[in-house]
């Protein structure tokens, strides 16, 4: 049952900011993640921080996280760069830690 009047639009308003930290956290992740991505690339300055916003840009593909994955692991492929796919999948969850802690220090 949905929740009427003040309780209703008050019910509206949390999922409304919860939805948008949640986007800015995992925004900030893939920033970061990019950052990492970009330092294995050899990249460095605005090459690594224009790579990092491909990197974001990768994420509205899909849903989920295979699109950056897949970005990722594409680029190391291109380049030549050792790194396994696994190693990602912990940069993922580990810096999702980071970012939610950055973001929400903001707040």
């Amino acid at each position: 049952m949905k929740p009427s009047g003040t309780a209703g639009k008050h019910h509206e308003d949390r999922h409304a900011r919860d939805s948008e930290l949640e986007f800015k956290i995992v925004a900030r992740r893939n920033r970061l993640l990019g950052l990492w991505a970009a330092d294995k690339l050899g990249l460095s300055g605005d090459d690594a921080q224009a790579y990092a916003k491909e990197v974001i840009k990768a994420d509205f593909e899909e849903p989920g996280d295979e699109d950056v994955i897949r970005k990722i692991m594409a680029d190391f492929a291109e380049k030549s760069v050792a790194v396994e796919e696994e190693q990602v999948r912990r940069g993922i969850v580990e810096l999702l830690s980071i970012a939610r802690e950055e973001v929400l220090a903001e707040q």
